[in-house]
This record gives C-alpha cells, sequence and structure tokens, in this order.
C-alpha cells in the first residue's frame, strides 16, 4: 500500500478521538505498525486472484478434488474487524486441473480484503468457474466474526456458515451429497 502515511495519520486521529495520547511511550509507534499491518491485512486487494489459477495441467479427471480445511483470516467490511475459519473448496474438472496450493493460495488472496463472508465465498466459487470452466464448483467456509462475539451480542463460540454450489454440485444431488460428506462438519 502507498497510502501508509495516510493510515498511520487517521489511526494517530482515532487514538486522539477516544482520548489517549498518541504521543505517550506505549502509543508512539502504533500508526506506523497499524499502517503495516493494514497492508499485509489487505494485501489481497493489490493481487489479481485469477491468476494464480492460470497454471494448468492436462490431466483428464472427472471426479471431485477436494481442497479441506483451508485456514484463512479476512476482516470484516461493516467493523474492520477479523473473522477467521476454514474453507473447503471442490471442483471437478473438465480436462485440465490445478496444483493444489493454487487453491489455497486463492483462498488467501480473496480473504485479504474487507468483506462479507457470503461474498468471499462466492468469489471462490466464481474465480474457480471462470479460470478453470470446471463441471461443477462447490465452496464452504466456517467462521468466527469477532465482530459478533467480542462486541454488539458478544455469544463467543458463535459461527456462520456459507456454502455455495455451481454446476455438478447444484445439479446432482448426489454429487452433492458426496462433497458434504467428504468435508464433514467440524462442530
Amino acid at each position: 500500500m502507498d497510502n501508509n502515511h495516510e493510515i498511520a495519520n487517521a489511526v494517530r486521529t482515532i487514538l486522539g478521538a477516544i482520548g489517549e495520547d498518541p504521543d505517550r511511550d506505549g502509543l508512539r509507534d502504533t500508526p506506523e505498525r497499524v499502517a503495516r499491518m493494514y497492508a499485509e491485512v489487505f494485501g489481497g486487494l493489490e493481487e489479481d486472484p485469477g491468476a494464480v489459477l492460470s497454471t494448468t495441467f492436462d490431466q483428464p479427471h472427472d471426479e471431485m478434488i477436494i481442497v479441506r480445511d483451508i485456514p484463512f483470516y479476512s476482516m470484516c467490511e461493516h467493523h474492520l474487524m477479523p473473522f477467521v475459519g476454514r474453507a473447503d473448496v471442490a471442483y471437478i474438472p473438465s480436462d485440465r486441473v490445478v496444483g493444489l496450493s493454487k487453491i489455497a493460495r486463492l483462498v488467501d488472496i480473496l480473504s485479504r480484503r474487507p468483506q462479507i463472508q457470503e461474498r468471499f465465498t462466492c468469489l471462490i466459487a466464481d474465480y474457480i468457474e471462470d479460470v478453470l470452466e470446471p463441471r461443477g464448483v462447490a465452496a464452504r467456509v466456517e467462521a468466527e466474526h469477532m465482530c459478533m462475539t467480542m462486541r454488539g451480542i458478544k455469544k463467543p463460540g458463535s459461527v456462520m456458515v456459507t456454502t455455495v454450489t455451481r454446476g455438478a454440485f447444484r445439479n446432482n444431488d448426489a454429487t452433492r451429497a458426496e462433497f458434504f460428506s467428504v468435508i464433514g462438519s467440524r462442530r
């Protein structure tokens, strides 16, 4: 991010607005630390998620491929507070497959943006569908949202689950059931 100075100034303003002295010893370097942290946490805004899926391999495979339990952290766009969880992603290739790490990398890039979990889950499926053109794609995201667990309703341990199914995963009950059976439930 090229706007670290702007972010640091904004954090300094926030510290003053909550009644803190941004020049006191413990806070003196906080605005710059927060600016560097934001550059890391929101680094996905500067990356093309589709690019990580562009290297594929000619490998005929007509069954589902699942990458399960991909850890991620993201930021709720409503409160700029973290939500943390795991994603499960599956696709049924048409004629080409992508490297296993590329699916995890896609989740990583997409997670490092301010957003809501529903959009995040859809974007995972959208990019796989658009770039790989599989016969089907499915994604399940499970996360705990700090905006709900440490503020507001204050319900620690509450988990949100979102799913997206496309193509064969939506149109074929057996395929859909197989996906959900393989990924299981984390609870």
